[in-house]
C-alpha cells in the first residue's frame, strides 16, 4: 500500500530530537505556555519574514481570531473562494460575519481574481485568499481590490507553509495570515495546532489577548476571549520539524516534477498548473480526471492511497445552505469538485512508488472512457 501521506517516515527523522525536548518539558511540567512555545513563535516568524507569530489551538481558530482582531463581526462580509476546506467559511461564520463566495480559476483552482471585483462592496471587511494545495494565491492582485472598499486581507495559509510568491513567503502579504499545524500539513504537529502571523503589532497584541480568555494578566478579563493555545509539547515537535521544512519542501517539489514527467503522455489526466511567480510546496498533488469515482476505486484496488480534496464546494454543503446558492452558482468550482484527485505525495516518496502510482493511474483512466 502506498499511502497518501506517510507521517511515520517523517517522524523517524525527528524522533530523537522530539524525545529529548519532551523530556525537558516533562521535567519542568510547563505544559501550557512553556518557553518552547515562545521559541517556536520566534522561529516561525523569522522563517516567514514577519515580526509577529501567535501560536493558537488550531488553524480554524487562527482564522477566526485573525478576523476578530481585525474587528470583524456581525453585519460584515468576508469574501473567500468556493473551492476550499469548509473551515475557511466556518471561521468567518463563527466570527459572526457572512461568507461571500467567489468562483475559482479553472487552471489553478485558486480564487478567481477577475470575479472578485463583482462581489466586494461596502459591507466587505475582509478578503480571504486561500493558498490552496501548497500554491500561493496572487495576493498582489487581490489586495488593491480589497483596499478599494476598505477591506483587509487575511491569508489562509494552512496548506502552504514555506510557499513563495515572487520570492516572498506566503503569510507575509496580507494584514494578517492564519495557518494550521494539523498533523498532515507540510509543517504538522502531533495533534492540533495553528498560528496567526502578521506584520502589525496591534493585531498580534489583540490575538494574544483573545487566545488567553481575553486576559492580559491573571484574573483580568477586559474583553471576552477564547481558550486557544498551542501546548508546549507540540511546540517542541514544530521546532524540530521547522528546521527540516525547507529540505522536505524541496523533496516535495522534486516529487511533483517527477509526476509531471510520468503523467505527461496521459491526455485524460489534467495535471496541476503553477501560477507564474509561484514556488509551490506541494502540500497536495492534485490532478483532474474524468469519472473520478471509478478511477479512485481502481487506484484503491491497486493499493494506491489516493484521496479527494474537496468533493463538495462550500455553497453546496448543508452547513452553508443558508447562503442561498444552488447547483450552478459557481460552475468552475463545481466542475472541479467532481474531477479533483489527490495522488500520494510526501517528502520520502520514492521513484518506485511514484512509478507504481503513475502506472495504476494509467490503467485506471485507460479503462475509464471520457
Amino acid at each position: 500500500m502506498i499511502p497518501l501521506v506517510d507521517l511515520a517516515a517523517q517522524h523517524d527523522q525527528v524522533a530523537d530530537e522530539v524525545a529529548q525536548g519532551w523530556t525537558e518539558v516533562l521535567k519542568t511540567t510547563a505544559f501550557i505556555g512553556g518557553k518552547q512555545v515562545a521559541a517556536f513563535e520566534g522561529e516561525f516568524a523569522a522563517y516567514l519574514g514577519v515580526p509577529h507569530c501567535v501560536a493558537v489551538g488550531n488553524g480554524t481558530d487562527a482564522i477566526e481570531l485573525g478576523l476578530r482582531a481585525l474587528g470583524i463581526g456581525p453585519g460584515d462580509e468576508c469574501v473567500l473562494p468556493a473551492n476550499t476546506f469548509v473551515a475557511t467559511a466556518e471561521a468567518v461564520a463563527r466570527a459572526g460575519a457572512k461568507p461571500v463566495l467567489v468562483d475559482c480559476d479553472d487552471d489553478t483552482a485558486l480564487l478567481d481574481v477577475d470575479k472578485l471585483a463583482e462581489v466586494v462592496g461596502p459591507r466587505t471587511k475582509a478578503v480571504l485568499p486561500v493558498h490552496l494545495y501548497g500554491q500561493a494565491a496572487p495576493v498582489e492582485r487581490i489586495t488593491p481590490i480589497a483596499e478599494s472598499v476598505g477591506a483587509a486581507v487575511l491569508e489562509d495559509a494552512a496548506q502552504a507553509q514555506g510557499a513563495r510568491r515572487h520570492g516572498r513567503c506566503v503569510g507575509s502579504f496580507g494584514d494578517v495570515a492564519a495557518t494550521s499545524f494539523y498533523p498532515g500539513k507540510n509543517l504538522g504537529a502531533y495533534g492540533d495546532g495553528g498560528a496567526v502571523v502578521t506584520t502589525r503589532a496591534d493585531l498580534a497584541l489583540k490575538v494574544r489577548l483573545l487566545r488567553e480568555h481575553g486576559s492580559p494578566a491573571k484574573y483580568e478579563h477586559p474583553v471576552l476571549g477564547f481558550n486557544s493555545r498551542l501546548d508546549t509539547l507540540q511546540a517542541v515537535v514544530l521546532s524540530a520539524k521547522l528546521r527540516r521544512l525547507e529540505t522536505w519542501n524541496a523533496a516535495r517539489r522534486e516529487a511533483a516534477a517527477r509526476y509531471e514527467e510520468l503523467l505527461a503522455d496521459l491526455p485524460q489526466v489534467r495535471r496541476p498548473v503553477v501560477l507564474e511567480g509561484n514556488l509551490p510546496v506541494w502540500h497536495l498533488y492534485v490532478v483532474r480526471v474524468p469519472r473520478r469515482a471509478e478511477v479512485l476505486a481502481s487506484l484503491h484496488e491497486a493499493g494506491i492511497g489516493a484521496g479527494v480534496h474537496y468533493p463538495v464546494p462550500v455553497h453546496l454543503t448543508g452547513a452553508f445552505a443558508s447562503l442561498g446558492h444552488g447547483p450552478g452558482s459557481f460552475p468552475v468550482a463545481e466542475r472541479a469538485a467532481g474531477e479533483l484527485l489527490s495522488l500520494p505525495l510526501f517528502p520520502e516518496i520514492t521513484v518506485g512508488q511514484q512509478e507504481r502510482v503513475a502506472d495504476a493511474l494509467r490503467k485506471a483512466v485507460e479503462r475509464t472512457p471520457r
